[in-house]
């Protein structure tokens, strides 16, 4: 398989996880708690950040002190945008998802993060969050649950 078709692949598989994702977290604030529902979705944005904390650790050689401080810090900056979305206002998890590629594409697609990192997990992130992001905005502006305490 080529990469170009690798890419594609990513990116639908994204895409469809992007959308299982949001399908679940849409029936957990429907019909349990709309905190559950934000729950997933912080959840997410944390682990996908995360990930690229644990290729860090999985490195070896003289730059995995640097990898794992730059990693950790932006573990801590997606972590805390899903925070104040996970109890606040969602757009804040919104800002998030929609960051979170920019982060990925340029580090580890096209930067040094390529060599510790799989590519195709940069890629198939694209899709995934911009997907999640705009279920986000679309879910929480149709049921104006913004300014409202997720309990």
């Amino acid at each position: 398989m080529t990469e170009a078709e690798l890419f594609r692949r990513a990116l639908i598989e994204g895409a469809i996880g992007g959308a299982m994702v949001s399908l679940i977290a849409f029936l957990l604030s429907k019909f349990w708690k709309e905190i559950a529902g934000r729950t997933l979705l912080a959840t997410f944005l944390f682990a996908a950040a995360g990930a690229y904390l644990g290729f860090a650790f999985a490195i070896e050689g003289t730059m995995l002190r640097g990898w794992v401080l730059v990693e950790l810090l932006q573990c801590v900056a997606f972590g805390t945008l899903g925070l104040y979305g996970w109890r606040g206002n969602p757009k804040w998890l919104a800002l998030g998802y929609a960051l979170h590629p920019f982060w990925d594409f340029p580090l580890h697609y096209l930067g040094p993060g390529r060599s510790f990192a799989p590519w195709t997990y940069a890629v198939f992130c694209i899709s995934f969050d911009w997907f999640v992001a705009v279920y986000i905005l679309i879910y929480y502006r149709a049921t104006n649950l913004q300014e409202q305490s997720p309990e």
